[in-house]
């Protein structure tokens, strides 16, 4: 792939029906085909208290076979959409593709969502059936619900009529330590309870459902935090979905062969973490070794007793790993997918050497990755880039104000398209969202090279990534503008050497008012998930904000000001 400095900043991948290693394009044909392939292998494993749940490939197969009959009972159709709010157990990816066996749309919801945040995903997603975890850490989900919607305590099951959620008809909540003797708890209905709706439902009619899903039918549902202060709903198709699952087995240079064991520290409710960690290892009939929520004590004992040998995690959890107490007495021996450059790499029982394909680009819109190298691929033909496109996608840079194609090597906006790009947002036409072309415009900074290579330089927005994870800042200074005392406030990320960049509130303080910056922090936590709560709390005077012409803050101004106030050596 080359160019020349005097064209524009366009590059194409190759043709997408000459990557290699592409099956199914829909998530049930994807399923069927692991399931066929590697029907005894384990799929997965997880310890719940002192015993340890192995599913096989047939055994993930039946199960959401059970769960897309349960949803066929609720009288779920083509295209409902089904709220899955749990931790990485079992049952999430049964309910995940038993969904989608169903005909229906899954949507992931986090589990680090507040009530507020909740009551928001719920309003926005439309399902009309929620599968959902009971307790997670310090929350009680059936408690939050009630409480966002108190007719879920006294309706019957599959009885619920809200105005609030005029949609939602029938919710399930699944836990380690449901009593044997209760099926329902008002409307919430037990897994067990939940799964028996289904077994006078037909399995061949679920299979015949299943076969009738299009590559183009919409998939999934997921969250992204984007330039509006609340969580934006993204669309995918299944064949965008089934692609990059597939994709990412060969981007990390996956095989059968390596008999791969996947630990994750992240949500698969987040589109990273379900390509790269769920689809790489089914499709390359791996099992997952399932972590609920992330300890590091744990994650490295589990490490160690399920001879892990492929971990996907974020910069702070293996900072975390490696300050654990168990670090130097655990043994890592079986390590061989793991970046040269991360902690466990250079643990003392580990000789592996190999390198991730880390130098990529991607979007939720495009459900992750549009630009890569693959693992392996030699520095030099990196050359600190981002990668270059997958086949069928396309990548231009353009004026960010005028929306002008630039040239090789000017630095602007990039916009993507392909074959993974979105559906469209929840409740915004598509034609609101592309240009005239069909190019997403992610509102971030970079440039092209005449080898077409990217190099995604920052954001031109203004989202905060940190720990791996988007955070609006309009969204946490919302919340502080409705604190008093408050006169104006503005988040920004400052950069970090762990967590990429941590939220930082920098506020303005009214006249003679006396602010305590625990007591903010602690209001936010509130309202906001753990990590969207501000590491620091700062205040400045009125004269020390640089503002635009509009009366609008210099983001990147104030920025400089808070590292410069912060001292990063505490960190």
């Amino acid at each position: 792939m080359s160019t020349t400095p005097t064209l524009p900043a366009i590059v194409r991948g190759a043709p997408l029906e000459d990557e290699p290693g592409l099956g199914s394009l829909t998530l049930p044909g994807f399923l069927r085909e692991v399931t066929e392939t590697f029907s005894e292998r384990e799929v997965l494993t997880m310890q719940v208290d002192s015993e340890i749940v192995r599913w096989t490939y047939a055994d993930l197969w039946e199960r959401a076979i059970e769960v897309a009959q349960a949803l066929r009972s609720t009288g779920l159709g083509k295209d409902g959409r089904v709220g899955v709010l749990m931790t990485n157990r079992p049952e999430w990816l049964s309910a995940v593709f038993g969904t989608s066996l169903a005909g229906g749309v899954a949507v992931t919801l986090s589990t680090f969502s507040t009530p507020a945040e909740l009551d928001h995903l719920l309003k926005v997603s439309s399902v009309s059936v929620l599968l959902f975890e009971g307790q997670v850490l310090k929350q009680n989900f059936a408690e939050i619900l009630t409480d966002l919607e108190p007719r879920i305590a006294t309706a019957a099951p599959g009885a619920l009529r809200s105005s609030k959620y005029p949609f939602l008809r029938h919710l399930a909540a699944v836990s380690d330590t449901t009593p044997a003797d209760r099926s329902s708890d008002g409307s919430i209905e037990s897994w067990p309870t939940f799964l028996a709706r289904g077994v006078n439902e037909s399995r061949e009619e679920v299979e015949a459902c299943a076969a009738t899903t299009a590559p183009s039918d919409t998939a999934v549902l997921f969250f992204s935090s984007g330039s509006t202060s609340k969580p934006k709903g993204i669309l995918s198709a299944h064949r965008g979905v089934a692609i990059q699952m597939w994709r990412f087995r060969r981007m990390y240079d996956l095989s059968p062969e390596d008999n791969v064991r996947c630990w994750s520290a992240n949500g698969f409710f987040w589109s990273g973490n379900f390509g790269m960690a769920l689809g790489s290892t089914l499709a390359s009939g791996g099992s997952l070794v399932l972590q609920r929520t992330f300890d590091a004590d744990e994650a490295l004992l589990l490490m160690d007793a399920e001879k892990v040998n492929f971990p996907v995690a974020w910069p702070h959890q293996w900072a975390a790993l490696e300050a654990s107490p168990n670090w130097g007495s655990v043994d890592l021996s079986s390590m061989r997918f793991v970046d040269f450059n991360t902690p466990i790499a250079k643990h003392k029982t580990v000789s592996t050497i190999y390198f991730e394909p880390g130098h990529a680009y991607g979007n939720t819109e495009t459900f992750t990755i549009s630009t890569c190298f693959p693992a392996n691929t030699p520095d030099e033909e990196i050359a600190g880039s981002s990668g270059i496109p997958l086949p069928g996608n396309s990548v231009k840079i353009v004026d960010a104000l005028t929306g002008a194609t630039l040239r090789i090597g000017e630095r602007g906006e990039i916009c993507v398209k392909g074959p993974t790009l979105m559906l469209g947002y929840v409740g915004t036409p598509l034609m609101e969202t592309l240009d005239a072309e069909g190019f997403f415009h992610t509102g971030d900074g970079g440039y092209l090279d005449d080898s077409g290579r990217l190099f995604w330089e920052g954001r031109l927005t203004d989202i905060i990534k940190t720990g791996g994870a988007n955070v609006s800042p309009l969204e946490v200074d919302e919340v502080i503008l409705g604190l008093p005392g408050v006169k104006v406030t503005r988040t920004v990320g400052v950069p970090h050497e762990t967590l990429g960049e941590v939220v930082v509130s920098c506020i303005v303080p009214q006249d003679s008012a006396t602010l305590d910056p625990e007591a903010i922090r602690t209001l936010i936590k509130e309202k906001l998930a753990s990590y969207k709560v501000p590491r620091h709390v700062l205040f400045f005077s009125d004269n020390e904000i640089s503002m635009t012409g509009s009366a609008k803050i210099k983001t990147d101004e104030l920025r400089n000001l808070a590292s410069t106030r912060i001292d990063t050596t505490h960190w």
